[in-house]
């Protein structure tokens, strides 16, 4: 395990050196694209029938689980720091339309996507079961809080797009994951859950994560306000976050939604009323960089992970498919009804157009879709999921700023 993290963070250094030496992009995505050539040059090396310089690598590669180090993890530490920094008071005022986005856009995305994915792999003489369709549904519609809060940072939206977006993202995470969950539970028993337990889920998982992140949130400000050492203080939400995620999975209520809870009560409260000045710049740098760090070898994970899925003709034909398929649902779930409605929605005009770009996927996506049970199926979700992430980080990342600018939508 230590050879791992050790080869992880020196790949994620060099990488974010090269990055920042020569492309000058993102970070994240920076180092992102870095892996992916590498992984695309492994691959191809593969097919050429030169595989022994790289067999090392491609093992190493495999023997990640990435499922289990980011949702076990890296996502606790990373929905705490995205949520630490997100204004309270800005997302309380957009409350109606971010619950409009996240609990029925999602939903509804869902169904939109496994829909039309069962009908676009008959088009293209793929046979998947209707249950697979609908997960790929339920994993790839929320979009990814850490890889959107990453983005949005070089964005440059105004505070209220770019609150609407990140308490959307934050939100529906949690709401894909329920969804997911219930799906997963069907296939295995081979039977459609019944109202009541899809109910009994989503007050488990939901509610419960949610009421689990305001007690902890609570009791947390309350024993940083009594005392005054910033070292004691920075220590204790780091122990926080790992101890309550563990709890929350003990408890099976969502871990993601607990901690985005948390963050959100910390960086608000009590950042005013439980920190001194340099309580608030201490916590502040030491989560700043814990964030980009983890995110930064998040990436790179995602871009070597290239290097374990294989593509065939077939596939290629339906993973652009796919790409397609997830823009037209963000569009007609989220892009039609804030471009229709902008005033109900507390969006400026043109908005909806950056609200549907702005539907970054990311590593939870990925995680979900490894964690289905291994056959050809759970090849033909990962190779689609894979392929809806690597798009909406490398394309749709890399232009959201120009876009925001086009539309006039920047912040001054």
């Amino acid at each position: 395990m230590l050879d791992i993290v050790a080869i992880l963070l020196v790949l994620t250094a060099g990488f974010a050196w090269v990055n920042r030496k020569f492309l000058k992009w993102p970070p994240t995505i920076g180092v992102m694209a870095i892996a992916l050539i590498i992984s695309l040059v492994i691959v191809g090396l593969d097919r050429m029938g030169i595989t022994e310089p790289f067999s090392q690598e491609r093992a190493l590669v495999a023997s990640i689980d990435f499922a289990d180090v980011l949702m076990e993890g890296m996502l606790s530490v990373l929905l705490f720091a995205g949520a630490l920094h997100v204004d309270l008071g800005q997302l309380a005022k957009l409350a109606r339309p971010i619950g409009v986005l996240a609990l029925f856009g999602t939903a509804l995305s869902a169904l939109l996507i496994g829909v039309g994915c069962h009908w676009m792999l008959g088009l293209v003489g793929q046979d998947l079961p209707l249950v697979y369709c609908f997960l790929f549904g339920a994993l790839i519609s929320p979009t990814d809080p850490v890889a959107v809060l990453g983005i949005l940072e070089s964005a440059h939206v105004p505070r209220d797009i770019e609150s609407t977006i990140a308490g959307e993202s934050l939100i529906n995470d949690g709401v894909g994951v329920v969804l997911f969950a219930l799906l997963l539970d069907m296939l295995h028993s081979g039977t459609p859950p019944t109202l009541h337990e899809g109910i009994a889920l989503f007050c488990r998982e939901g509610v419960g994560g949610v009421l689990l992140g305001l007690v902890i949130g609570w009791c947390v400000n309350a024993v940083l306000a009594s005392i005054d050492d910033y070292r004691v203080e920075v220590l204790i939400t780091l122990a926080t976050v790992i101890g309550g995620y563990a709890l929350a999975n003990k408890l099976h209520t969502s871990g993601p939604l607990a901690m985005v809870v948390v963050g959100l009560l910390v960086g608000s409260q009590g950042r005013r009323w439980s920190m001194s000045a340099v309580t608030r710049e201490r916590l502040d740098l030491f989560w700043h960089l814990l964030d980009e760090i983890l995110n930064s070898v998040l990436f790179v994970l995602i871009g070597l992970e290239f290097a374990v899925i294989r593509y065939t003709p077939g596939t290629i034909r339906s993973a652009l498919f796919a790409v397609a398929l997830s823009l037209l649902a963000r569009f007609l779930v989220v892009g039609l009804p804030t471009l229709t409605w902008p005033a109900w929605f507390q969006l400026p005009p043109g908005a909806g157009w950056l609200l549907t770009w702005s539907g970054v996927r990311g590593g939870i996506s990925v995680a979900l879709a490894l964690s289905l049970p291994p056959g050809p199926e759970r090849d033909t979700v990962l190779t689609l999921t894979y392929s809806v992430v690597v798009f909406t980080i490398l394309v749709q990342g890399l232009t959201i700023g120009s876009l925001a600018r086009r539309l006039g939508l920047t912040a001054h």
